[in-house]
């Protein structure tokens, strides 16, 4: 029998959660503090909760309500309550405003950064661990505070970098979908709640699984590429078709779209007052966004079932492929009007809407998007005996504001050229004997350098050209690295 002193587990990580190194994690941390930058510059103010809500206070609007422990990672306390690690920023939100109802300025305007955690199939681009960044008012019914929130979610997309046709940003109103639900035999309550929930999710996965995935899941169900089964909504032919009907509105030329919903609506006289809230929405957007930016679609859902009006969603746009189709990587934020979700607690009825950005998600599809960013400048010691030498470099190099490193291994100059690579530095700056004896330093581009070896058939071409390589007065090291920096 083997002894347990001498057990080594197996190294892995969970599925569904992801190590981060440097590049990845402070990608991750500059949008943070330029998504919320935008959030300060409009008003907002911070909130920080912790990680872990009492399970009722979320209460119905669980993420995945078909899986074990309800969509949540969820434990028992040593008092028999428990505890969910939070699946999203706004749950959070709603029990601190309806704790601190009488002290908060109404309306409450807060923003919120942090880490969810939801018990759900990973897979390519879905993890059990994210970030979000998120934004709400809480205490204003008006169509301005939802155009308030479309506006500043355009605002903080732009001070991320991304251009205007980099994304889209869509809105439509869950009132609509909710009266032709009700319309198909699919009411909010009793049996019908289950079924209007299942329709609500295969709706959000347009965008990943198209018209006929969701067509599927509007019905009897759909297997997807690993065997797995989801149950559909079981809708009739007729009911299915209605709800594709409405949805694929949205694939109408924008101007076509509201005649198109009224048509479809034409017998609901309750819906009037929805028109009027859109069209507020849309004339305080036109006079924040372009016209272009942010546009009515009826295949926006959102997922969750707290929704109570108008809802949002930006997706990330690649470049066009051969067809001339723009590459879509997903939803990268979204939100909505949720004026129950205080009266849980409460009993009182208090307006609210924000606007959630997917960090995580965001970061992961910028970096397929672009070339990794450079690493620092990396000062490879070739001969042992200038360490000092290099530190004084690296010294000088950070005093000009640039990112710069000493490689510290013991091993010879190739293995440390390799290192420089593997850390996507932009620039080797290299101190053999030689160099020392000359007060010199040789600085190698290692992008330009790569890209020049292409060209280069044979080893003594390589010797003798030396692609991207010179060799500068120690003196001149800095402003030398800066203008290869620029070239």
């Amino acid at each position: 029998m083997p002894d347990p002193k001498d057990f080594r587990p197996k190294a892995r990580r969970p599925r569904g959660f992801q190590d981060r190194r440097g590049p990845g994690l402070k990608a991750e941390r500059a949008l943070v503090a330029k998504i919320s930058a935008v959030y300060e510059a409009w008003g907002f103010e911070p909130l920080e909760t912790g990680a872990f809500e009492y399970a009722d206070a979320l209460g119905k609007f669980l993420p995945d309500q078909d899986r074990p422990n309800e969509g949540v990672f969820a434990l028992e306390d040593d008092d028999a309550q428990w505890m969910a690690l939070r699946y999203d920023l706004t749950a959070p939100l709603a029990r601190f405003v309806a704790e601190n109802f009488d002290q908060l300025p109404k309306p409450y305007r807060r923003w919120a950064a942090g880490p969810v955690w939801r018990n759900e199939k990973p897979g390519p681009g879905r993890f059990r661990e994210f970030w979000q960044c998120d934004a709400d008012t809480v205490g204003s019914p008006s169509p301005a505070a939802d155009a308030e929130m479309i506006a500043m979610a355009c605002e903080a997309y732009g001070a991320l970098g991304l251009q205007r046709a980099q994304y889209q940003l869509k809105y439509n109103d869950r009132r609509l979908l909710d009266a032709l639900l009700e319309s198909i035999g699919a009411p909010a309550t009793g049996e019908g709640a289950q079924q209007r929930l299942r329709v609500l999710r295969a709706i959000d996965k347009l965008d990943r699984l198209g018209a006929q995935g969701v067509s599927l899941l509007l019905r009897e169900g759909r297997k997807d590429e690993s065997g797995d089964f989801t149950e559909g909504a079981k809708l009739s032919a007729d009911g299915a078709k209605a709800v594709m009907d409405f949805v694929e509105i949205g694939l109408a030329a924008p101007k076509e779209r509201v005649g198109k919903l009224e048509r479809l609506f034409a017998k609901s006289e309750g819906l009037q007052a929805v028109y009027r809230e859109l069209a507020i929405l849309a004339d305080i957007l036109s006079s924040l966004v372009d016209a272009e930016q942010a546009a009515f679609d009826p295949s926006v859902v959102r997922g969750l079932e707290y929704y109570t009006g108008p809802v949002f969603e930006a997706e990330l746009l690649g470049d066009a492929d051969e067809a001339e189709n723009k590459i879509r990587y997903g939803s990268i934020g979204g939100g909505g009007r949720y004026d129950d979700l205080v009266a849980r607690f409460t009993g009182q009825k208090i307006p609210a809407t924000g606007f959630s950005i997917g960090v995580s998600r965001l970061a992961a599809a910028l970096e397929k998007q672009a070339e990794a960013a450079d690493g620092p400048i990396v000062v490879l010691p070739f001969d042992k005996e200038g360490m000092a030498d290099c530190f004084g470099f690296a010294k000088a190099l950070r005093a000009a504001g640039l990112r710069a490193e000493v490689y510290l291994g013991g091993s010879g100059p190739k293995a440390q050229l390799k290192y420089a690579d593997k850390r996507n530095a932009p620039v080797a700056v290299i101190l053999g004997g030689d160099e020392r004896r000359d007060g010199t330093v040789t600085l190698k581009g290692m992008k330009l350098g790569a890209e020049m070896a292409k060209n280069v058939s044979d080893n003594k071409e390589w010797r003798e050209g030396r692609p991207a390589q010179s060799v500068v007065k120690q003196a001149d090291l800095v402003a030398s690295v800066q203008r290869m920096l620029t070239e």
